[in-house]
């Protein structure tokens, strides 16, 4: 399979380029990144094949229908990385909530957070290319919270890379600052900014696609590469779970094959849904994608009204702030498979110059025949936690917002809903006690023995052994500084 520019080619650059080059070098020309120049297709036979499939062998079916041009032995070894699960032989638990509305819960890899699904197998394949090719890469993360410490857990002490994690220095909650701030490998920088997810995210484009940057680092004799969404190697690998919890809704005996389900997904930068659309566009039997969001609910104006508007806009903080982004680079790759090249450059460059950019009445009713959103308050969050507890599941934050979206977005509830739970309670459980019990805690260790003694669950070993970790990355700089910093580590 190969892989083309979403705002077109400037001539500079290859006109289609392989799996491999993609996940080495995501960005593409004027600004844009990297898309599949056409989806595999499943035939008649694929989903009923994998009944009886474990997650690995769905996966690699998946990826042998994207004819990715990676040895098998790299792919082995990064699929057997789900072995470290909670549950190797199910990785990804979906579980009844309501009738008509499971949970598929992505977070029990080793960091609690759905990043692991994608970020373990992308680390190890990027790796294995790195070394096999002899050379070295700087990976960027920009992280709203559990990007940056999935993407440290899976580069860290591996050859031929180094990786410079961007956070929101307070915009995350203390659980993942701890999971970044305590590694302490030697081919990881962690760097807290003053600003937001969206700076932190700007500064990683910017420096993706800055000749002086990218000249300093051959100096080093070093490659850059990503491990953000905007890098194709996240979205194949997080295609895969929304078939695999298809079938588990099969092997319940919740939905006959061949029925139509909802995919509800709580949206932030887009690439959780886009593995969703993807697995749409190739044959899953989806009726619609509903997208939850916070009060930074840029992305339920766009489904809804066809605007994506910037002007005047700032992040919100908010009770689910790994959402909490106003642009989501995903958007335009729904952009570019919906309406081409030309058309996604037109608009994303009108989105960078002007903060603006508007759907035509066609176009709006395309995206609407596929989308449906609403978004989530806090106030609303902390109900929906707090009824779900009573019929006995647990939840975070940003799960609790596609309850929201459940309740006013199915236009026919005879169709089972299957939502994803993006992350452990153990990583918001300030927010999760309050929830509960109606009392604000300060300190994460002890909402995180309130909420283990009121639900009777054991507290991750993962989670509890991080308030003993010494502090080894301590690093909070101005935006502005984040090159220098950065070539200071290289060196």
């Amino acid at each position: 399979m190969n892989f083309i520019e979403t705002r077109g080619n400037d001539g500079q650059r290859p006109a289609s380029i392989t799996f491999a080059q993609a996940i080495l070098s995501p960005m593409s020309s004027f600004g844009g990144i990297y898309s599949p120049e056409s989806l595999p297709v499943f035939d008649a036979g694929f989903i009923k094949s994998h009944i009886d499939s474990d997650y690995k062998t769905v996966a690699k079916s998946i990826l042998a229908l994207f004819d990715v041009d990676i040895d098998e032995a790299v792919i082995d070894e990064a699929l057997n990385l789900y072995d470290k699960f909670d549950d190797p032989k199910n990785p990804v638990p979906v579980v009844k909530v309501y009738d008509d509305l499971y949970v598929s819960e992505l977070y029990h890899g080793p960091t609690r957070a759905f990043k692991d699904m994608a970020l373990q197998p992308f680390g190890s394949v990027l790796s294995a290319i790195a070394e096999q090719r002899d050379e070295k890469y700087l990976i960027l993360a920009a992280t709203s919270g559990d990007t940056g410490p999935a993407a440290l857990e899976t580069f860290k002490n591996r050859k031929n890379v180094q990786v410079a994690c961007l956070y929101p220095d307070g915009g995350t909650s203390d659980v993942q600052r701890l999971q970044m701030v305590t590694e302490d490998a030697p081919n990881l920088k962690v760097i807290g900014i003053h600003g937001d997810f969206d700076d932190a995210q700007s500064a990683l484009k910017m420096l993706l696609t800055s000749p002086a940057f990218e000249a300093s680092l051959k100096e080093h004799k070093i490659s850059l590469s990503a491990a953000n969404s905007v890098n194709f190697g996240r979205i194949i690998f997080q295609t895969i779970y929304h078939v695999y919890s298809y079938l588990e809704l099969v092997r319940q005996g919740a939905i006959e094959l061949g029925d139509e389900v909802y995919l509800n997904v709580p949206s932030g930068n887009f690439g959780n849904a886009l593995g969703g659309y993807y697995a749409y566009k190739m044959g899953l039997p989806v009726k619609q994608i509903h997208i939850a969001s916070n009060n930074n609910n840029v992305l339920t104006k766009f489904i809804t009204t066809g605007e994506y508007d910037l002007r005047g806009a700032s992040v919100i903080p908010t009770t689910s702030p790994a959402m909490d982004i106003l642009k989501s680079s995903n958007i335009e790759r729904i952009l570019f498979d919906l309406f081409g090249a030309e058309r996604t450059k037109e608009l994303m460059l009108q989105l960078d110059n002007d903060k603006f950019y508007k759907l035509t009445a066609a176009e709006l009713a395309e995206v609407q025949s596929i989308f449906a959103a609403d978004f989530c308050t806090d106030e609303e969050g902390l109900n929906y936690i707090k009824q779900a507890f009573s019929v006995g599941y647990l939840m975070c934050p940003h799960t609790a917002t596609c309850f929201k979206a459940y309740d006013t977005c199915r236009k026919d509830k005879s169709i089972k809903t299957i939502a994803y739970a993006t992350a452990e309670w153990t990583k918001f459980s300030p927010i999760v006690s309050y929830a509960l019990t109606g009392e604000k805690v300060e300190k994460d260790i002890d909402a995180l023995k309130m909420i283990a003694d009121k639900a009777q669950v054991a507290m991750p070993v993962q989670i509890a052994e991080l308030f003993d970790k010494p502090i080894s990355q301590a690093t909070v700089i101005d935006k502005t500084d984040i090159e220098k910093e950065i070539l200071g580590f290289l060196s």
